[in-house]
């Protein structure tokens, strides 16, 4: 299986403690985050991740070059931003199966991807996602879910219960065939084709999940990677 990182982000919403390097790169105990997203693929059969990069991409290529352990690593590079879709769609062009899993270079979630993936065969799919149900929260939008499908997702308000999108997905290659768009968001996307497209959750409601975008979250990932690796 091959992954695709989303590793182009500017983090606006960290510049007051990591103001020199893409977000992806945000420095977690010696280590950059991006680091940790390889070491937990690592240990999957993986055999490829193409990163996806924009802001700052010489500092993450010459960091991590072209290999990490046991995974061959290549670069999708964009020249001006093309939103996550436009992003995941060019990354999708250096694949060489016909599906691939995609991941946010920002968050991290100790999701089993054996699972995922078994479930992504068992399906007549388009698109499996992970979520994962949270409480008391206003920072993320809420995914809604009828008959193990999902169909709708709702703007960011604060609500006391709901499942997240977390931002793991296992995509079939040829999912933007008919999108001639260049630059768009794959959460757009989505929504725009929900009555088109078969969208299935995969729940990880026990996993692990941190999202670094905001500096009160860098600073406990920080605290918890030194449990977890």
């Amino acid at each position: 299986m091959e992954v695709i990182i989303l590793a182009g982000g500017f983090g606006t919403r960290l510049q007051s403690v990591v103001n020199d390097v893409p977000k992806p790169m945000a420095n977690i105990n010696g280590k950059p985050f991006l680091e940790y997203l390889l070491e937990y693929l690592s240990s999957y059969d993986i055999a490829k991740v193409i990163l996806s990069v924009g802001y700052k991409q010489e500092i993450i290529k010459e960091y991590f070059k072209n290999n990490y352990k046991n995974i061959q690593i290549q670069y999708s590079c964009e020249e001006k931003p093309l939103g996550t879709g436009g992003a995941i769609k060019k990354a999708l062009e250096l694949i060489d199966n016909d599906k691939a899993i995609i991941l946010n270079g920002d968050t991290f979630i100790n999701i089993d991807l054996s699972q995922m993936i078994h479930q992504y065969q068992a399906v007549d799919f388009d698109i499996v996602m992970g979520l994962k149900k949270m409480y008391n929260f206003d920072r993320y939008g809420v995914v809604s879910i009828k008959n193990n499908k999902i169909v709708h997702f709702k703007e960011k308000t604060f609500v006391q219960d709901g499942y997240i999108n977390t931002g793991t997905y296992i995509i079939h290659k040829t999912i933007f065939d008919k999108i001639d768009l260049d630059n768009f968001s794959f959460e757009d996307f989505m929504q725009n084709n929900i009555d088109k497209l078969n969208i299935y959750p995969f729940f990880c409601n026990n996993s692990y999940f941190i999202d670094i975008g905001i500096p009160s979250d860098y600073e406990k990932c920080k605290i918890d990677f030194k449990e977890i690796f």
